[in-house]
């Protein structure tokens, strides 16, 4: 336990302070987790933990250079605000430099609050549930792998323009893998929440049962383009490659995909067939983010000199059309366009789209439906296009029903391009991004058709 209080230490290092400007934040978090392999419990616990980070500005002259230093635990604060402060004397005048903020955004929590914390008792009903799922799996003489994590942070940012923010930030996952005896099919499964008490055990064991299910016939085929059903979490992984990558100045500059031909960006101009929206909210119900910036390091998409900056909703892609790109304040200020905050969530939607995935299914004559995608890599910044594998279930669908299994393929699509292509597009439901849940779990996405998908070569992975 860490006997000073979370908002203690930034008023400590506010007052520590001799530099011209600076930013402290406090994260306190907690976690649980689950751990599970064929078919019986095997590790839980809970965790607690504390990062302090300080940011210093110091005006040598010739322009504000700034300086971060972080520690975990219960560090000395003067000792931390010094190694900051030097660092900032070190660093050369910060090219992103401007003034700190000093209006508060809206949807900060109280300061005095004590921070929040979870428990194992968050898996209160999906514990018992689970061993229901062990029982009915060896039953079927199947296995089921996998863990269940939830954590609570709370952040707390302090200013010397005066800002005093706080945000509970709860975040969980539960992953689901289920395998034959023999080790011979495997599939998958997973959801992200809050708070767990919209995920059902019961119905993720019973997709795996399906899965595996369906993969009781193997169908071999060759590389190449295929129509192709990509379920949310898959859709995920890629749209949230393309959203991290929409740095504003990497664009103005032609350095990614957003870029425009003979100069400056792409904003305004078309880039899905259907009216699709991509689109960011802090407020989004169900995936509740942080409503303002919290920035330990300066990059393209974020600045140290933004820290307490609101995250407004923002429509990155409205009706098919680019409208918005990442942008901070520096870079608005050179650009004269207005300054856009990242915000961790990401939903893509249809207006009115109704279509389940088994809808979507049922209307295809031949192709393909996907599980996930795994070790997606970046080829060509400039087209984004990725590299990727299929992973835990690749699908044959045939006269509106799945047939059987298909081998593993490598694909290389870019998510962007991908945009352009897709026919139809379903309901918009929570998902969990498999490949990037370490970073990022808060997406709601629909099942998508691809006429032409493109699998670039046969993958001999499992």
């Amino acid at each position: 336990m860490n006997p000073v209080r979370p908002q203690d230490v930034v008023e400590q290092a506010l007052a520590a302070s001799t530099a011209d400007e600076q930013v402290t934040f406090v994260v306190e978090s907690s976690e649980a987790n689950l751990r599970w392999a064929s078919n019986s419990l095997t590790t839980n616990g809970v965790m607690r933990s504390r990062r302090v980070v300080v940011v210093s500005f110091v005006d040598g002259g010739t322009g504000m250079a700034a300086g971060t230093v972080a520690r975990t635990g219960r560090p000395d604060v003067a000792e931390l605000v010094a190694a900051s402060e030097q660092a900032a004397r070190d660093a050369g005048p910060a090219e992103d430099a401007v003034p700190l903020v000093a209006e508060a955004p809206p949807g900060s929590g109280p300061w005095d609050a004590e921070a929040a914390e979870t428990s194992i008792g968050v898996f209160a009903e999906l514990a018992p549930a689970l061993g229901e799922a062990f029982g009915a799996a060896r039953d079927r003489d199947e296995l089921l792998f996998g863990f269940a994590e939830h954590s609570m942070t709370t952040t707390y940012l302090g200013t010397s323009t005066g800002l005093r923010l706080r945000h509970d930030q709860p975040t969980g996952r539960v992953e689901l893998n289920g395998k034959t005896a023999d080790h011979g099919r495997s599939v998958w499964a997973g959801a992200g929440t809050r708070d767990f008490a919209d995920v059902s055990m019961g119905a993720l064991a019973g997709e795996v049962a399906r899965k595996l299910d369906w993969a009781q016939r193997r169908v071999d085929l060759p590389a190449g383009r295929y129509e192709t059903l990509l379920p949310p979490s898959a859709l995920a992984d890629l749209m949230v490659y393309a959203y991290w990558t929409m740095e504003a100045r990497d664009a103005d500059e032609g350095r990614n995909v957003y870029a425009r031909a003979g100069g400056g960006n792409r904003i305004g101009e078309r880039l899905a067939a259907l009216p699709l929206t991509l689109r960011s909210d802090p407020f989004e119900p169900g995936l509740e983010a942080c409503p303002f910036q919290v920035v330990a390091g300066s990059s393209g998409a974020a600045s140290v000199f933004d820290n307490g900056m609101a995250t407004p909703a923002v429509d990155w892609i409205s009706g098919g059309v680019l409208g918005e790109l990442i942008r901070p304040r520096a870079w608005a200020l050179r650009t004269t366009a207005p300054a856009t905050a990242a915000v961790d969530n990401l939903v893509l939607e249809l207006p009115e789209a109704t279509a389940s995935l088994d809808d979507m299914v049922a209307s295809t004559d031949r192709g393909l439906l996907l599980t996930t995608l795994w070790y997606i890599r970046e080829v060509d910044p400039q087209t984004l296009l990725l590299t990727g594998l299929t992973r835990d279930g690749v699908f044959l669908v045939e006269g509106g029903e799945v047939v059987g299994s298909v081998n593993n393929f490598r694909f290389n699509e870019s998510p962007v391009d991908l945009l352009g292509r897709i026919t139809e597009a379903g309901r918009t439901e929570r998902t969990l991004p498999r490949e990037w849940s370490d970073w990022f779990t808060r997406a709601a996405m629909p099942t998508v058709r691809v006429p032409d998908f493109h699998m670039s070569s046969v993958s001999p992975a499992s």
